[in-house]
């Protein structure tokens, strides 16, 4: 089954993956992260730890995606 993300999770990801690399990541920035994958695995029935897997697959390695 594949995991389904969203543009909004995948914007929060990449926003916080930013700060993560700039040495700047907050607590409130990595919450608010961890708080919209459970909002979202919840809300489609998914694993969470699977979309946490997917989402950060998808905004940290895009080349596997082919692009």
């Amino acid at each position: 089954m594949a995991i389904e993300l969203n543009d909004e999770l995948i914007e929060q990801e990449r926003a916080a993956w930013a700060e993560q690399q700039e040495n700047r990541l907050t607590v409130e920035t990595a919450a608010r992260v961890q708080a919209a994958i459970t909002a979202h695995a919840e809300a489609t029935g998914q694993s969470r730890f699977e979309v946490e897997r997917e989402l950060k697959r998808v905004v940290r390695h895009p080349s596997e995606d082919g692009g």
